[in-house]
């Protein structure tokens, strides 16, 4: 919702930032052989068409999840089609904010539309960020895809104390806080606007740098804390970070002294994400459950909230007792 709505609203203010800088009509459309503008529209249309054609497109993907979704609710995966919602949203938005913006560019500082010049080489690196965009989302959606179908086909249903000889068992739970995603993607869009601004010609050098790149920081930062994977499996335990699946920290079976269970909030912690304190390192996602192991080196702990923490812990046990496997 958050890229949906910035997406419209960068698409619709930009022209209306520039503005007094811009002539009554819009050059929109050039000509391929010569590059003259063959095409405008008044600065009003400019702003409000780009944008309503972005919100109907949105919403025919989302109704599109949605009606996915209600025909599987039996089901713990991710809706059909919600990778390929995904890179619509990703890559139409980035290509309509690119447009938006190398039509800006093209008419900045003219004084009649018939003077902008086809802007290609923004119009290039457009089509590269569509691309980008697109690839983005089909990193998410398949990653999600994959988190989801060992944990309905392989997770155990209560607490392990004996894996059967020859079996495999793996554990999965994942967390997402959808405050601190909600922050990370304001933020995000904050950056792009900055990056739209340059490219338009609204914003100097200077301007930009001063917004990109703390706000690029901020973004990335609380992106990597508002969402983790855990995985336990023979080969110990994983935790991965953000929409990516990247950073990611493991531990063996044998750097793991214990597993256990147990409630933490984040006034104990000091506050949400990825938290130091004298509790250990505890990944701050929501209040209650967490997943604690304590390691070989130095006694250190880490903590990570995620759901079925109990079942996590039991298969870490479990796999450090050789008797578990049948021995």
């Amino acid at each position: 919702m958050a890229w949906t709505a910035g997406t419209a609203v960068l698409v619709a203010v930009l022209p209306w930032a520039a503005s007094g800088r811009l002539p009554a009509r819009l050059a929109i459309h050039w000509r391929f052989e010569d590059g003259a503008p063959d095409g405008s529209m008044p600065l009003w249309a400019a702003s409000v068409f780009p944008a309503l054609i972005w919100l109907g497109l949105a919403a025919v993907a989302l109704l599109t999840l949605r009606r996915g979704a209600g025909s599987s609710t039996e089901s713990p995966s991710p809706a059909p089609g919600g990778g390929w919602v995904a890179v619509t949203l990703l890559s139409a938005g980035a290509l309509l904010i690119g447009t938006q913006a190398s039509v800006v560019r093209a008419n900045l500082d003219r004084a009649d539309w018939h003077d902008a010049r086809q802007p290609t080489f923004w119009l290039v690196a457009t089509l590269a960020a569509t691309v980008a965009g697109g690839i983005a989302g089909w990193l998410v959606s398949s990653r999600r895809r994959r988190a989801a179908a060992p944990a309905a086909q392989e997770r155990p249903r209560g607490p392990v104390l004996r894996i059967p000889e020859g079996q495999r068992v793996v554990w999965l739970s994942r967390t997402v806080n959808p405050w601190l995603r909600l922050l990370a993607a304001v933020t995000g869009l904050v950056a792009a606007a900055a990056v739209v601004a340059l490219v338009s010609g609204i914003a100097e050098p200077a301007q930009f740098w001063a917004l990109f790149v703390p706000f690029t920081f901020a973004s990335l930062a609380v992106a990597g804390c508002a969402s983790v994977q855990a995985r336990v499996s023979e080969r110990g335990l994983e935790v991965a970070f953000g929409p990516f699946g990247w950073p990611v920290r493991r531990w063996s079976v044998a750097d793991i002294e214990s597993a256990r269970t147990e409630d933490r909030t984040p006034a104990q912690v000091g506050g949400w994400g990825y938290r130091l304190s004298g509790l250990g390192t505890t990944v701050m996602l929501r209040r209650g459950q967490c997943l604690v192991i304590r390691t070989r080196v130095k006694g250190a702990e880490f903590a990570v909230s995620v759901d079925d923490a109990e079942c996590g812990a039991a298969l870490l046990n479990a796999l450090r007792t050789p008797r578990s496997h049948g021995e």
